[in-house]
């Protein structure tokens, strides 16, 4: 249990975040495949991260990881996975469980892959008629579309596959990636309308830093060429954006001011546009090349799609509790398959604390008032940690049970959090 010590005075504060969770085990995979030495620095050292470089260790691809430089040196293998029988285990890592899926379907070999329980919850049956589409033998070993996941591989053969895109952008991710190295051309196609773009954005980008090039169809249909290969290249992390903003977040409910370094407004990161939704409430927004500033000021209450930034809804729910006027947040349903039921969760433990909160199928909406005194649950969810911790800054009373959930995207981030009492 952490209790979160009120901030009497105005954030005034320059600070760094860790490098991207989504673009460090982007590179991680790419890297693997890769002829050749990567090495990837400013990426981000956690508990997803060390999931995904443990798995490529067991994979017969070394990856050696630099703790005090935050650095990976990745050893490819050109397309090759060595190992030819393999049980990964990776926690609660979605991007780690849906990558290295679609990336073993390449090899040639048996292997498993699984997590904790609620990994076990989580749907990927998308992903795996996907890459069946595509030739590949992935099946959810208790048959109910969900990990763990059997790949019986013999090189991915291609073609054609349709995906729906209203549940995850990862799945279009993990099979652009393994795309490549397809004996043919592969063509994704796009059922719906995609969510999350930003994230595929993230990785096309990525792919193209890495030597191949994707061709996007507005979002309707990608097409990769067969016989690209990733170049092995010294690849640096910029800053992770879910993460900068529980500092702007931190700037808002305080009234402070809060620049975050390394990065900036050509980010393409998806949770980059949170700063939007404050300068909606009525925050102040200054952009540059490599640092974001905001500052606080009388907040209200706002009426928003999140679509195509989910990780960052919880931040806003705890911005959301001292602005002026109801938070509306819609279009967020795949927040439900995550580390836990992110809508139900936020609204739980909204109303622990007294705010009135009402629940929907694609997001929730909030009456701000005075919070209570409250020992918020956290699901094993990292976010709700980081999140609800904020609103302590301003609430007497506000506790964090199970705060050590936040190793897995975040280590440090109490010590940070707290370090911003001396910045005053």
């Amino acid at each position: 249990m952490l209790e979160i010590k009120p901030i009497t005075g105005k954030i005034h504060a320059t600070v760094s975040v860790p490098g991207s969770k989504s673009y460090t085990n982007r590179a991680l995979i790419t890297a693997a495949l890769a002829d050749g030495k990567s090495i990837i620095t400013n990426g981000l050292l956690s508990d997803d991260t060390e999931y995904m470089a443990s798995s490529l260790n067991t994979l017969g691809i070394p990856v050696e990881e630099d703790k005090k430089n935050s650095t990976f040196i990745v050893q490819g293998k050109g397309g090759i996975i060595p190992g030819r029988q393999a049980n990964l285990f990776v926690g609660n890592a979605g991007t780690a469980m849906r990558f290295l899926t679609a990336m073993l379907t390449i090899g040639e070999g048996v292997y498993e892959v699984d997590g904790v329980a609620r990994m076990r919850e989580r749907p990927i049956r998308d992903l795996l008629d996907g890459l069946r589409q595509l030739g590949a033998d992935a099946v959810s070993k208790l048959n109910n579309g969900c990990p763990p996941v059997i790949i019986r591989a013999h090189g991915l053969p291609g073609g054609s596959a349709t995906v729906k895109g209203d549940l995850s952008s990862q799945y279009f991710s993990a099979l652009l990636m393994a795309a490549p190295y397809a004996k043919k051309d592969v063509v994704i196609e796009v059922r719906g309308d995609l969510v999350s773009k930003g994230y595929v954005d993230m990785t096309i980008a990525l792919m193209h830093q890495f030597g191949v090039k994707v061709e996007n169809d507005y979002y309707k249909a990608f097409f990769i060429k067969s016989g690209q290969r990733y170049q092995a290249m010294n690849y640096e992390v910029e800053g992770d954006a879910s993460a900068a903003s529980y500092f702007f977040a931190a700037a808002a409910i305080t009234g402070g001011k809060v620049r975050v370094l390394g990065i900036g407004s050509d980010s393409l990161q998806g949770d980059i546009h949170f700063v939007d939704v404050l300068k909606r409430m009525g925050c102040k927004v200054t952009m540059g090349s490599n640092g974001i500033e905001v500052q606080g000021c009388n907040l209200r209450g706002v009426d928003v799609d999140m679509g195509d930034m989910p990780d960052v809804v919880q931040t806003l729910a705890a911005v959301a509790v001292f602005a002026d006027g109801k938070t509306r947040v819609h279009n967020v349903k795949n927040m439900r398959i995550k580390e836990t039921d992110r809508i139900a969760a936020v609204v739980k433990e909204l109303r622990r604390m007294g705010i009135s909160a009402v629940e929907y199928e694609d997001g929730f909406e909030i009456e701000p008032a005075p919070p209570k005194p409250a020992e918020i649950e956290t699901y094993d969810d990292h976010r709700m940690a980081m999140s609800f911790a904020l609103v302590g800054l301003r609430a007497q009373g506000i506790s964090i049970k199970h705060p050590e959930c936040v190793s897995k995207t975040f280590p440090d981030y109490f010590q940070r959090l707290d370090a911003l009492r001396d910045r005053q």
